[in-house]
């Protein structure tokens, strides 16, 4: 499968379950992958789900790697990436100028602020970057209980978020400052 070639993507943040799901979709489809990670633990968990395809790197060597992708130096200019996952808004300030005009940033945080979203996706509109929000509820995870279960009936997956997630940033493409609820029919508490 192609469906991401010739597509950069960076995630960055929570990489053990949604941040990983993305990361293993956007291989599979072809893309070049560049994942954050903050532990040895993490490291050896992504490398052996991802294989050699994806880059994975620590927050402290991300500067460095993407200026080695995008052929900038220290500092330099706008970069190469097409498609920016991250758990946060604070995380993606500083990574604003590796983005190229037209790519896509998708949050994916439980809760992201609708306003934040909107803010930053104003704020990039005029660079045709696109600023969107999955909102998880009710995903899986070792150990976590979820009472009452949505109306849907069961727990989701984080291939399932990371879905809709890769759906905002690729198939989206006129749809800019919308947070995407993915939790079964639960809605807002």
């Amino acid at each position: 499968m192609t469906k991401y070639a010739r597509r950069t993507a960076l995630v960055v943040g929570e990489v053990t379950g949604i941040g990983l799901a993305i990361a293993k979709r956007l291989v599979e489809g072809g893309a070049t992958v560049l994942l954050t990670v903050r532990t040895a633990h993490e490291r050896a968990h992504a490398i052996a789900e991802l294989g050699s395809t994806a880059r994975v790197v620590t927050p402290d060597t991300l500067e460095a790697a993407l200026a080695a992708q995008s052929g900038t130096g220290p500092g330099g200019g706008e970069g190469r990436v097409d498609l920016l996952f991250s758990d946060a808004v604070a995380t993606v300030q500083p990574l604003l100028r590796h983005l190229k005009g037209g790519s896509a940033i998708v949050l994916t945080a439980p809760t992201p602020c609708p306003d934040a979203v909107r803010a930053l996706a104003a704020e990039l509109a005029a660079r045709g970057i696109r600023v969107n929000a999955v909102a998880p509820g009710c995903i899986e995870a070792p150990g976590a209980r979820t009472e009452p279960l949505p109306p849907l009936g069961r727990l989701g997956a984080a291939e399932e978020v990371a879905r809709a997630a890769l759906f905002l940033a690729t198939e989206a493409t006129f749809t800019t400052g919308v947070r995407f609820p993915v939790d079964g029919g639960l809605g807002p508490p």
